[in-house]
């Protein structure tokens, strides 16, 4: 079926209502119905004309606007928020005050934040081809008018000479007033007219080389042709998905899908070593210059800022601070996983000379040879694993194990406009005094014109109103499971069980978040800190408690895991971890270092980090990877190391916290309160230092890794 005929037959269930089954609300759910504001009454018109209804006491949240109503909706929050910096600009200098220039803005930013994204998500989820191109555009538009409303001088001088007199406000005031000021001077305001110019050039020249990078690996057409024999060890269905030759080969692309395969199943080292040596030169004549001068353009615009060099620029705002205390986490990591790696490779090493003979043991070898030791030590069919695990019951799973760490319970809200048939919504309540504390939706299926990633959404977020009105969090959790060809819901893959608890820990924390401001609540948190409480989530994923909990046979419900798959599951998430996290670390470690040295040598650089990282392994003879790492061009540029820096943090908290794997009430509400409520108003190593006691260590990361080696 095409798009435009799904359209025609209005996809069934595409515009359906729930029945409501939530029939008390208290609290935040009350208290908002007294917010009288342009954004409510706004989207009370929207309502009223498409008689939408939506979740009980957020009206400024509407999941299922026409494309017209979305292009409506995307000019009224122009006009309004054009309306607010203009009063803030026309504010008398001798009358400046808290409420004149602060609290319209933080209200504004409040109030329109659900208006923008009612906007902006139905271009990932829509079934209607014409409401994602709508809200693509309004999207846009929206964007424009937010980076105009930034470089405005006549509000920036408002808002600094307000911040010079010092007034005393509360502390999570004064964190917004300098986010604020932040937000003008990242767009060059507090810089002279010339260095502003400067700022202006050197990020369009940023923004085309990044673009250009990405796109020389887009267009990449490099190819191999291999026969049947040199692909030994793959699938048959794979082989079957390749195109074939005249001359009976197979073309493979070097498409990361294709190359992870051959990597991790070919038997035939040199196909595994033609293959890794063919992706790691991927675009090396054409994207090394590029990044060359990427690298030097970000450290320009770092020092036009007042910084050394980029990495600074880029981690001045975030836990990590600076780039020489990442790359020391970096290296106490990489030299205490050491020892852990020689043995893990002396493994590997031993049973490529019993396979292969004396070939030397390369870099390309390691998926292929940890997947052949897993095989061998541990006796795990995913397979068949997988049908352990139907969806209703890991989520009624997940709902218990938060209900009993957390203290909240769910539960389900129908009769609401929902923009697919098997979306689902919940509320979320205290499970002591029984207050309302948020919605999340669940859109959980893939579905023709849903966008193809997982993660969770926020489309409102907390916030306190100076007329004592309080707006609740929602929050939007989007998966990519698959239906059978019934429209049953296939039962989820023990990767996909991860992921799923994973993305409901940024649910949990964006509906315990319970800052005042709306731009320190939900998930607008320090970005080093906002993956720590999902992976804290996912430690329970390998507990037996857990796995027992959330599984069971299709036929029988009854029947879950045996304790002897439980503890084989939590053996094998950490074999070969010490090798695995330093491939991660070399990354982390190259990231860091072109960002934070000006004479960096790409060239060189990894041709020295790597050995020194990796136990003594080269790198892939004639390969750069610099030509071929997006992650260091745009998204993650000197911040590749974030991932790793959450883990290692939520590994100590589950360690020094949740040791025995069960629930424990009492610490999850100390985790929910000290850590979770705050939000983004307070420094996120002051959280995790008054909840632990001390300040986070990387100790039970390593530990966790060494007590469980094979």
């Amino acid at each position: 079926m095409t798009e435009n005929e799904g359209n025609d037959k209005k996809i069934e269930g595409s515009n359906p209502k729930k029945k409501l089954n939530v029939v008390t609300f208290t609290g935040a759910a009350g208290l908002l119905g007294l917010a009288v504001s342009f954004a409510i009454f706004t989207f009370k018109s929207h309502k009223q004309k498409s008689k939408k209804k939506g979740l009980p006491g957020c009206d400024t949240v509407c999941v299922n606007l026409s494309a017209k109503e979305i292009l409506d909706l995307a000019e009224e929050i122009i006009h309004k928020s054009t309306r607010v910096h203009d009063a803030v600009a026309l504010v008398s200098l001798d009358k400046l005050s808290y409420e004149n220039v602060v609290l319209p803005l933080a209200e504004l930013e409040a109030r329109q934040l659900s208006l923008i994204q009612c906007c902006v998500f139905p271009k990932m989820l829509s079934p209607h081809d014409h409401v994602r191109k709508a809200s693509a555009e309004a999207e846009q538009k929206i964007d424009a008018h937010i980076l105009s409303c930034r470089k405005r001088e006549d509000v920036y001088r408002i808002i600094k000479i307000y911040a010079a007199k010092g007034e005393s406000i509360s502390p999570e005031a004064k964190c917004y007033l300098q986010c604020l000021v932040r937000d003008f001077e990242d767009n060059g305001l507090n810089l002279t007219a010339i260095k502003r110019e400067e700022v202006e050039r050197l990020k369009y020249e940023i923004d085309e080389l990044s673009l250009r990078y990405i796109q020389n690996l887009n267009e990449d057409s490099s190819c191999l042709f291999f026969t049947e024999d040199e692909l030994a060890g793959l699938p048959l269905e794979f082989l079957q998905s390749l195109e074939n030759t005249q001359n009976k080969e197979f073309k493979l692309t070097l498409e990361s899908r294709h190359v992870a395969a051959i990597l991790e199943l070919c038997k035939i080292a040199k196909t595994r070593k033609t293959v890794a040596m063919a992706y790691g030169k991927r675009c090396g004549d054409t994207n090394i210059p590029v990044l060359q001068r990427l690298v030097q353009s970000r450290h320009r615009l770092a020092r036009v800022c007042g910084y050394a060099h980029f990495a600074d620029y880029a981690l001045d705002r975030r836990m990590s601070k600076t780039s020489m205390r990442v790359i020391r986490f970096l290296e106490d990591i990489s030299s205490s996983l050491t020892d852990l790696a020689i043995r893990e490779f002396s493994i590997l090493e031993d049973l490529k000379r019993k396979e292969e003979g004396e070939i030397p043991f390369g870099v390309e070898d390691l998926l292929y040879y940890i997947k052949r030791v897993e095989e061998l030590q541990f006796d795990l069919d995913f397979g068949d694993i997988r049908q352990y695990f139907p969806v209703n019951l890991v989520l009624s799973g997940i709902f218990k194990i938060c209900q009993d760490l957390f203290g909240i319970k769910f539960e389900e809200v129908t009769e609401v406009d929902v923009w697919y048939h098997d979306i689902r919504a919940f509320a979320v309540f205290d499970s002591g005094s029984g207050k309302l504390l948020g919605y999340f939706y669940l859109d959980m299926f893939t579905r023709e014109g849903k966008c193809n990633h997982s993660c969770v959404v926020a489309l409102q977020n907390n916030a306190l109103f100076s007329n004592g009105a309080c707006q609740i969090p929602v929050a939007l959790l989007i998966a990519q499971f698959a239906k059978n060809g019934s429209g049953e819901a296939v039962p989820l893959g023990f990767s996909e069980v991860v992921n799923l608890f994973h993305e409901f820990g940024h649910v949990v924390q964006h509906i315990c978040n319970r800052a005042s401001f709306a731009r320190f609540s939900g998930l607008r948190v320090d970005p080093d800190f906002r993956e720590i409480p999902s992976q804290l989530l996912e430690n329970w994923c390998y507990e037996s408690f857990t796995l027992k909990l959330i599984s069971g046979y299709r036929q029988d419900i009854t029947k879950p895991l045996v304790d002897e798959v439980c503890k084989t599951l939590k053996r094998w998430r950490y074999s070969f971890s010490a090798l695995k996290s330093l491939q991660e670390i070399l990354y982390c470690l190259f990231d860091q270092i072109i960002y934070s040295d000006d004479d960096a040598d790409l060239l060189q650089l990894i041709r020295s980090l790597h050995p020194k990282v990796m136990i003594g392994l080269p790198v892939v003879e004639g390969t750069n990877p610099a030509s071929c790492f997006p992650r260091a061009v745009i998204g993650s540029e000197a911040t590749c190391y974030s991932r790793l820096w959450s883990e290692v943090y939520a590994a100590d908290i589950f360690a020094s916290k949740f040791g025995d794997g069960h629930p424990n009430l009492y610490a999850g509400l100390q985790f929910r309160d000290k850590v979770l409520a705050p939000g983004g108003g307070k420094e996120p190593m002051e959280l995790l230092t008054n909840f632990l006691g001390r300040e986070p260590s990387t100790q039970a990361f390593i530990a966790s890794r060494t007590n469980y080696s094979l």
